[in-house]
C-alpha cells in the first residue's frame, strides 16, 4: 500500500508530459520583418546623418577667440607625433567596442537582436557626442595650449594697450588647418569620443556581468571599469601632447559619459534590473503576441515601477529571449489616452450652476 506522502503522478489522457512540451517558436513573417526595419530604419538614418555631420563639421573654420601673448598657457611646444593620433582614436573608440561588443555576445547570450542594440546604441552615442563636440569647438574658439606655436606671432608682437591680440598677427596662412584646429580647444573631442565608445562599451559589460546584483565581487567591478581606465588614458594624452587644457579634457570626458549612458538606457535596461543581460524587445513586441504569462505592475502614468525581472523575458516567438517593453506605446497612442483621460476627469468633476462647491 503506497504511503500518502508518495502521490502517483496524474496525466491527462494523449497528453505529453509539461515537462516534454516543446517550446513555441515562431519564425518571423515577411510582414513583421518589413515593420522591424520600418520600425528601426528612422534609428540609423538619424544616426548617421550626425555621423556625417560630425566630419563635416570638422571642416568649418569657426571662431577664432582673442587671446594674450604673455599668457603662459597656451605657449607650449606643438608636438608633431601625437601619442593617440586620429586613427588610433578611431580604433580604440569605435572599432574595438565593436568587437568586443560581439565577442561577449557570442560568450553569453548568443542574441542576434543584442547584437543590433550593441552596435546601434554605441554608434548613436558616438554620433551625438562627436556631433555636439565639434558645434561647442567652432562656437567657442579656444586657443589650445600650443596656439601661439602653431600661430608664430610677428616678431616683437604685444597685446594692445588694454586689449587682447588676435590671429591677424599670426604669419602662418589664415586658412591654414593647422591655425584652424589651433582654436577648437574646447572640450576634447579625443576625451568625448573615447569616453563615448568605451563607456558604452563599459555598461554593456555591467549589464552582461550582473554589476549591481547586490553581492559585490570585485572581479567584476575592475571588469566593468576597465574601458573607462583606456578612455581616462587616452584623454590625458591630450594634456601630455599640449593639445588641450584640463578643463577640455574634463567636460569631454563628462560628455562622452552622459551621452553613452544615455543611449544605453534607450536599448537595454537598468543596471540593477534581473535581467540586465538582455536587450529591450523591438518596439513591435505585443505581450499578447508573444508571452503567455505577463507582468503588468505598472502605475498610473502606465510606466513600470519597478525593475524589469525574469517575468517580463519573452519565452517565446522569434523576440525570444529579448526584455518585453511595457511602457507607453507610440506617441499618439499615448496623447489621446491623456485627451481621454482629461474628458474623463472634466465629465465626473461636479458642476458649477450656482451653488456653492462647498455644498455639492
Amino acid at each position: 500500500m503506497p504511503s500518502i506522502l508518495q502521490l502517483p503522478s496524474i496525466q491527462l489522457p494523449h497528453s505529453p508530459p509539461l515537462t516534454s512540451m516543446p517550446a513555441i517558436r515562431s519564425p518571423l513573417t515577411s510582414a513583421s520583418r518589413r515593420k522591424l526595419v520600418l520600425s528601426y530604419a528612422p534609428d540609423w538614418i538619424i544616426t548617421l546623418v550626425l555621423a556625417a555631420a560630425f566630419f563635416a563639421l570638422g571642416h568649418v573654420r569657426g571662431f577664432r577667440r582673442q587671446f594674450s601673448v604673455d599668457d603662459t598657457s597656451i605657449r607650449h611646444t606643438f608636438a608633431v607625433h601625437e601619442r593617440v593620433p586620429d586613427y588610433a582614436l578611431y580604433l580604440i573608440a569605435i572599432v574595438a567596442p565593436v568587437v568586443l561588443q560581439a565577442a561577449i555576445n557570442v560568450l553569453t547570450i548568443r542574441s542576434w537582436w543584442d547584437l543590433h542594440n550593441s552596435l546601434l546604441g554605441l554608434i548613436l552615442g558616438l554620433s551625438i557626442t562627436g556631433s555636439v563636440t565639434n558645434i561647442v569647438k567652432i562656437t567657442v574658439g579656444r586657443p589650445r595650449p600650443d596656439m601661439l606655436d602653431r600661430c608664430q606671432p610677428i616678431s616683437g608682437s604685444v597685446d594692445p594697450i588694454y586689449g587682447l591680440s588676435n590671429s591677424s598677427i599670426c604669419t602662418l596662412a589664415s586658412n591654414s588647418s593647422k591655425l584652424i584646429d589651433g582654436f577648437r580647444s574646447f572640450p576634447s573631442g579625443h576625451s568625448s569620443l573615447s569616453f563615448a565608445g568605451l563607456g558604452f562599451l563599459a555598461f554593456y559589460l555591467a549589464g552582461k556581468l550582473h554589476l549591481f546584483d547586490e553581492r559585490g565581487y570585485a572581479a567584476k567591478a575592475w571588469a566593468s571599469l576597465l574601458p573607462f581606465v583606456g578612455a581616462a588614458l587616452v584623454a590625458i594624452s591630450r594634456t601630455m601632447d599640449n593639445r588641450h587644457h584640463w578643463q577640455d579634457v574634463l567636460v569631454g570626458s563628462i560628455l562622452g559619459t552622459v551621452v553613452s549612458f544615455f543611449c544605453y538606457r534607450q536599448y537595454y535596461p537598468s543596471l540593477m534590473s534581473e535581467v540586465s543581460h538582455r536587450p529591450y524587445s523591438p518596439r513591435i513586441a505585443r505581450a499578447d503576441d508573444h508571452v503567455g504569462h505577463h507582468r503588468h505592475s505598472v502605475t498610473r502614468t502606465g510606466y513600470r515601477d519597478d525593475h524589469p525581472t525574469n517575468e517580463d523575458i519573452v519565452d517565446s516567438g522569434p523576440l525570444e529571449g529579448t526584455v518585453l517593453r511595457d511602457g507607453p506605446g507610440p506617441l499618439r497612442e499615448v496623447w489621446r489616452d491623456h485627451e481621454s483621460h482629461e474628458e474623463e476627469t472634466t465629465a465626473l468633476r461636479p458642476r458649477d450652476n450656482g451653488i456653492p462647491m462647498e455644498s455639492v
